[in-house]
């Protein structure tokens, strides 16, 4: 899906890692001419087999590792991501220092198999010479020898041993696909570290030890489970780094007011100290939310259906539904639209038709999970269904009269053709699309369904950062599953 949306993509934090380096680039030219000069670039010319040499980024949080392309040019993804463990010890932070050293040289020998380190075969040199001069000056025979063949075994031997207890307190998480979304969520992470370090409230600096908690547990996710089941677990960490990250921004930005007021009533002695009373606010309509869409690009984490979950109510979910395209401003056009579920129960919505689809869309779903209306339908046998529950079309329709009306919250959305087509069908469906150009035909399926949602998920964390959407006023009761049967 190369299409773009109309509208940027909502601010984020991305100025952090997305190259080596960012807040230094000329460190990341040394290490690339090092790299030149002594190791193996990753290039056209590799094969599973190599191991280009990496490139470490120290944080206060953990690492990245880069590779260096043949190309010159600074790579996009991190080839390998380390997050410290959370309430780190003095000893466990140097053990970052110990797995990001060089790696170690390694000769061939030819009588032994395998290689030696160089280290070790130094160390067998100088405990020869050592042993011998100790000999000399009256040290036993089998203390001499004993220490002279011990000396290089632990040469050889013992950094393995520590790099596997320094691994106990880091999670390495590697793969395009993963590193992508840590990668994001670190970026994240390190403007809350950043904040906190020039800050002493306790809010930043609490922000900062929750979200490397979140980081923790992401990569724990990213190297026990596939990226496809776990992806709901992973949005919902993104939400809680987004809503810490626009917290975090909100406190800052409250105590540089706080601080300007105080520089004015100092230079205005006779300014009163208490902030102006201010007049009565107009009373004003909740507006809806038109949230900035991104555009839809490859490689970006996929979501695959949630798991089967227990048939218990889950209210913390969202319906998305396609409908004709309206434009509330030049240019701007919404065709598909993301409302929390509760909005079904507005007495607006045509019922007991809304609360019956509310029923059917929150049972047996995940926390934050985004339906598609069209996996309401696929569940309901293709739609034969639809007329035992409810009329799909006219609640839909006072939804979006709804949304319109601002009496409720929603991300509103202008997708691209085939996005929105995808959305139209079944999870398990393909969309069919043909060149008229070169006659070539490109299947779309559930991969790139998923690739959407993904998108639209991303976009409703920044929506929801600081408040969840609002569904209304004057809900009705929900349905028990007995009621809606």
């Amino acid at each position: 899906m190369t299409d773009t949306l109309h509208t940027p993509p909502p601010p984020t934090a991305a100025a952090h890692h997305e190259r080596p380096f960012t807040r230094d680039p000329g460190r990341w030219e040394k290490q690339h001419s090092r790299v030149l000069r002594t190791g193996h670039v990753r290039d056209h010319t590799c094969s599973a087999a190599c191991e280009p040499i990496l490139v470490y980024e120290r944080t206060l949080w953990g690492w990245l590792a880069w590779t260096v392309p043949g190309d010159g040019s600074p790579p996009e993804i991190p080839h390998q991501i380390a997050v410290l463990t959370p309430f780190a010890t003095r000893t466990q932070r140097l053990a970052l220092r110990w797995l990001t050293r060089r790696p170690a040289q390694r000769i061939a020998l030819d009588t032994v198999p395998g290689l030696l380190r160089l280290a070790a075969a130094a160390v067998a040199i100088v405990s020869l010479v050592a042993s011998l001069f100790a000999i000399r000056h009256g040290v036993p025979l089998d203390v001499a020898l004993s220490a002279m063949l011990l000396a290089p075994l632990l040469a050889e031997h013992l950094p393995d041993r520590l790099d596997s207890r320094a691994r106990e307190h880091v999670r390495i998480v590697e793969g395009d696909v993963a590193c992508r979304y840590l990668q994001r969520l670190a970026a994240l992470h390190t403007s809350l570290v950043q904040a906190a370090a020039g800050s002493d409230r306790y809010e930043v600096r609490r922000s900062a030890e929750v979200g490397q908690g979140l980081l923790w547990d992401a990569a724990g996710l990213l190297q026990t489970r596939d990226s496809r089941s776990a992806s709901a677990h992973l949005i919902t960490l993104e939400r809680l780094m987004l809503q810490l990250a626009h917290q975090v921004a909100q406190i800052l930005e409250r105590t540089a007011e706080d601080g300007t007021a105080d520089a004015n009533q100092a230079s205005d002695p006779g300014r009163p100290p208490a902030p102006y009373p201010s007049g009565p606010r107009p009373t004003t309509h909740r507006a809806v939310r038109h949230a900035p869409n991104p555009p839809l690009q490859k490689g970006t984490l996929p979501m695959t259906q949630p798991e089967p979950a227990p048939a218990i109510p889950t209210t913390d979910v969202y319906l998305l539904f396609a409908h004709e395209p309206y434009y509330p401003a030049a240019a701007q056009e919404i065709n598909t639209t993301v409302v929390a579920a509760a909005s079904l129960l507005h007495p607006r919505v045509r019922q007991p038709d809304g609360a019956r689809i509310h029923d059917r869309l929150v049972h047996g779903r995940r926390p934050g999970e985004i339906v598609p209306l069209s996996t309401l339908t696929h569940e309901l046998d293709g739609g034969a269904r639809w007329p035992e529950v409810a009329d799909w079309e006219a609640a839909t329709e006072d939804l979006l009269q709804l949304i319109r009306d601002h009496d409720c919250d929603a991300l509103s959305l202008g997708l691209p053709e085939i996005a929105r087509a995808l959305m139209c069908v079944g999870p398990h469906s393909e969309v069919r699309a043909v060149d008229p150009t070169s006659g070539a035909h490109q299947a779309y399926g559930p991969a790139d369904r998923i690739e959407v949602l993904v998108e639209v998920g991303r976009h409703l964390v920044w929506a929801e950062a600081g408040s969840p959407l609002w569904p209304g006023d004057g809900l009705i009761s929900p349905f028990t599953s007995g009621d809606a049967s």
